[in-house]
Protein backbone atom coordinates (compact mmCIF):
# COMPACT_ATOMS: atom_id res chain seq x y z
CA UNK A 1 0.00 0.00 0.00
CA UNK A 2 1.55 3.30 -1.11
CA UNK A 3 1.57 6.02 1.50
CA UNK A 4 -0.43 9.07 0.56
CA UNK A 5 -1.10 12.61 1.73
CA UNK A 6 -4.35 13.10 3.63
CA UNK A 7 -5.98 16.39 4.55
CA UNK A 8 -8.54 16.87 7.29
CA UNK A 9 -10.74 19.93 6.71
CA UNK A 10 -12.78 20.42 9.87
CA UNK A 11 -13.34 23.27 12.31
CA UNK A 12 -13.64 21.06 15.42
CA UNK A 13 -10.26 21.11 17.23
CA UNK A 14 -11.11 18.06 19.36
CA UNK A 15 -12.02 16.04 16.26
CA UNK A 16 -8.79 17.21 14.59
CA UNK A 17 -6.73 15.90 17.52
CA UNK A 18 -8.55 12.57 17.57
CA UNK A 19 -8.40 11.94 13.81
CA UNK A 20 -4.74 12.98 13.67
CA UNK A 21 -3.89 10.47 16.41
CA UNK A 22 -5.82 7.71 14.62
CA UNK A 23 -4.10 8.49 11.31
CA UNK A 24 -0.61 8.70 12.82
CA UNK A 25 -1.06 5.54 14.88
CA UNK A 26 -1.95 3.46 11.84
CA UNK A 27 0.80 4.71 9.49
CA UNK A 28 -1.35 4.55 6.37
CA UNK A 29 -0.52 8.07 5.26
CA UNK A 30 2.87 9.73 4.92
CA UNK A 31 1.60 13.29 5.41
CA UNK A 32 -1.33 14.71 7.37
CA UNK A 33 -2.46 18.34 7.06
CA UNK A 34 -5.36 19.92 8.92
CA UNK A 35 -7.37 22.99 8.01
CA UNK A 36 -10.09 24.77 9.98
CA UNK A 37 -12.27 25.57 6.96
CA UNK A 38 -12.52 25.13 3.24
CA UNK A 39 -10.93 28.48 2.44
CA UNK A 40 -7.67 27.60 4.21
CA UNK A 41 -7.48 24.32 2.29
CA UNK A 42 -8.42 25.92 -1.03
CA UNK A 43 -5.77 28.61 -0.51
CA UNK A 44 -3.20 25.89 0.10
CA UNK A 45 -4.20 24.09 -3.11
CA UNK A 46 -4.04 27.32 -5.10
CA UNK A 47 -0.61 28.11 -3.63
CA UNK A 48 0.67 24.68 -4.64
CA UNK A 49 -0.57 25.29 -8.20
CA UNK A 50 0.98 28.76 -8.40
CA UNK A 51 4.29 27.61 -6.91
CA UNK A 52 4.25 24.33 -8.84
CA UNK A 53 4.76 22.27 -5.70
CA UNK A 54 3.35 18.84 -5.07
CA UNK A 55 1.62 19.57 -1.79
CA UNK A 56 -1.87 18.73 -3.05
CA UNK A 57 -3.61 15.98 -1.13
CA UNK A 58 -4.39 12.50 -2.36
CA UNK A 59 -7.34 12.18 0.01
CA UNK A 60 -9.48 14.77 1.83
CA UNK A 61 -11.73 14.15 4.82
CA UNK A 62 -14.15 17.06 4.50
CA UNK A 63 -16.62 18.36 7.06
CA UNK A 64 -19.77 20.03 5.77
CA UNK A 65 -20.58 22.62 8.44
CA UNK A 66 -17.70 25.05 8.97
CA UNK A 67 -17.35 28.81 9.23
CA UNK A 68 -15.88 31.01 6.46
CA UNK A 69 -16.17 28.33 3.73
CA UNK A 70 -18.18 25.18 4.36
CA UNK A 71 -17.67 21.82 2.70
CA UNK A 72 -20.18 22.43 -0.09
CA UNK A 73 -18.61 25.81 -0.94
CA UNK A 74 -15.18 24.15 -0.94
CA UNK A 75 -16.35 21.51 -3.42
CA UNK A 76 -17.83 24.19 -5.69
CA UNK A 77 -14.65 26.32 -5.53
CA UNK A 78 -12.45 23.29 -6.20
CA UNK A 79 -14.29 22.37 -9.40
CA UNK A 80 -12.76 25.03 -11.73
CA UNK A 81 -9.20 24.47 -10.49
CA UNK A 82 -9.22 20.65 -10.69
CA UNK A 83 -7.82 20.63 -14.26
CA UNK A 84 -4.74 22.50 -12.98
CA UNK A 85 -3.97 19.78 -10.45
CA UNK A 86 -1.61 17.05 -11.49
CA UNK A 87 -3.73 14.41 -9.79
CA UNK A 88 -7.25 13.48 -8.83
CA UNK A 89 -8.19 14.14 -5.22
CA UNK A 90 -10.36 11.55 -3.49
CA UNK A 91 -12.83 13.23 -1.14
CA UNK A 92 -14.83 11.75 1.70
CA UNK A 93 -17.48 13.79 3.48
CA UNK A 94 -17.11 13.22 7.22
CA UNK A 95 -19.98 14.83 9.07
CA UNK A 96 -22.08 14.61 12.19
CA UNK A 97 -25.10 15.38 9.98
CA UNK A 98 -27.35 12.39 9.43
CA UNK A 99 -29.63 14.36 7.10
CA UNK A 100 -30.58 12.38 4.02
CA UNK A 101 -30.43 15.54 1.87
CA UNK A 102 -26.73 15.97 2.78
CA UNK A 103 -25.96 12.37 1.81
CA UNK A 104 -27.88 12.79 -1.44
CA UNK A 105 -26.18 16.12 -2.20
CA UNK A 106 -22.76 14.50 -1.77
CA UNK A 107 -23.63 12.14 -4.65
CA UNK A 108 -23.67 14.98 -7.20
CA UNK A 109 -19.92 15.53 -6.78
CA UNK A 110 -17.93 12.94 -8.75
CA UNK A 111 -14.85 13.36 -6.54
CA UNK A 112 -16.81 12.55 -3.37
CA UNK A 113 -16.32 8.82 -2.92
CA UNK A 114 -18.21 8.41 0.32
CA UNK A 115 -20.18 9.93 3.17
CA UNK A 116 -18.98 8.90 6.62
CA UNK A 117 -20.59 9.73 9.94
CA UNK A 118 -18.49 11.14 12.75
CA UNK A 119 -16.64 9.90 14.59
CA UNK A 120 -14.59 8.19 11.92
CA UNK A 121 -13.32 4.79 13.00
CA UNK A 122 -10.06 2.96 12.49
CA UNK A 123 -11.98 0.57 10.20
CA UNK A 124 -13.17 3.53 8.08
CA UNK A 125 -9.61 4.76 7.80
CA UNK A 126 -8.31 1.30 6.88
CA UNK A 127 -10.91 1.05 4.08
CA UNK A 128 -9.99 4.52 2.78
CA UNK A 129 -6.27 3.73 2.83
CA UNK A 130 -6.74 0.32 1.21
CA UNK A 131 -8.91 1.73 -1.56
CA UNK A 132 -6.32 4.24 -2.66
Amino acid sequence: MTQKTIWVIDDDPIYQIIINKIIKKNNYFSTICTYNNGKEALDSIQNSIENQTTSSPDIILLDINMPIMDGWEFLEALEPIKPKLGQKIMIYIVSSSIALEDKNKSNIYPDVLGYLSKPITVDDLIKIAATH
